[in-house]
């Protein structure tokens, strides 16, 4: 079956989005829609820009420096592991990551932003669900992980991420949303630190994270559809 014009998939995505806000009644504005163009091309970028998307984001460092230098006016997220290698030439490229997951990675973030005067947003990801295959700072780790990126000085820490694990039930996210959302909500009560952005869901669950009280959710199939090889061609060095 033919794919939908870009434009009709983003307003089903922007209707469903308003809806979940309406169920938890929540103000759609307190809500962002990351655009993720992983293994897309500038040409895609660039037709999600004139449909009216503004916020994109990317997996991989490299795949996206190749791809921004050919696109649009845009705001770039990282929303995938960060090596930390790779942490000066994202620090050029991306006003947030999404995916911090370690205190030496912030120490890395901290001291190359000294250098470079670039100030991102970090958001912390958490492993919530404790799978080994995942990311993120494990649930009693993340109270450390906050008070060394507190004295490190570097950019700020604004609030939390995690994947939770993969169901093609939307629903079976919804504990781990929650949870997160909760981890935040403690840790604000508890310190006064201000940790206002939730990076939660995907295509399959964006719903029920923004019930859950998500400020960005990450979307890709639901407006691109399947994954391109654009990557594979465009950024063949490519080593994370």
């Amino acid at each position: 079956m033919e794919l939908q014009p870009l434009e009709e998939r983003l307003a089903e995505v922007q209707a469903r989005m308003e809806a979940a806000c309406g169920r938890s009644r929540r103000n759609p504005d307190e809500v962002r829609l990351v655009a993720v163009t992983k293994t897309f091309g500038p040409d895609t970028v660039d037709a999600a820009l004139r449909a009216g998307l503004g916020l994109f984001g990317e997996n991989r460092v490299q795949e996206a420096a190749a791809k921004i230098a050919e696109c649009g006016s845009a705001e770039w997220h990282l929303v995938g592991h960060l090596q930390r290698n790779k942490v000066r030439p994202a620090l050029e490229l991306f006003s947030m990551f999404h995916a911090v997951d370690s205190v030496r990675l912030l120490e890395v973030i901290a001291e190359t932003a000294a250098e470079t005067g670039h100030q991102p947003r970090l958001l912390l990801e958490v492993n919530v669900s404790g799978e080994s295959s995942k990311f993120g700072f494990a649930v009693d780790a993340l109270s450390g992980a906050l008070d060394a990126a507190a004295q490190l000085g570097g950019p700020s820490v604004t609030g939390l991420m995690t994947v939770p694990p993969f169901s093609p039930d939307p629903e079976a996210s919804r504990p781990y949303f929650r949870r997160l959302r909760e981890i935040r909500d403690r840790w604000q009560a508890e310190t006064g630190m201000a940790l206002p952005d939730l990076s939660m869901g995907m295509s399959g669950d964006f719903e029920v994270a923004i019930e859950e009280g998500a400020t960005y959710v990450r979307v890709g199939t639901a407006l691109f559809g399947r994954r391109q090889t654009w990557a594979k061609r465009k950024a063949a060095t490519e080593d994370e």
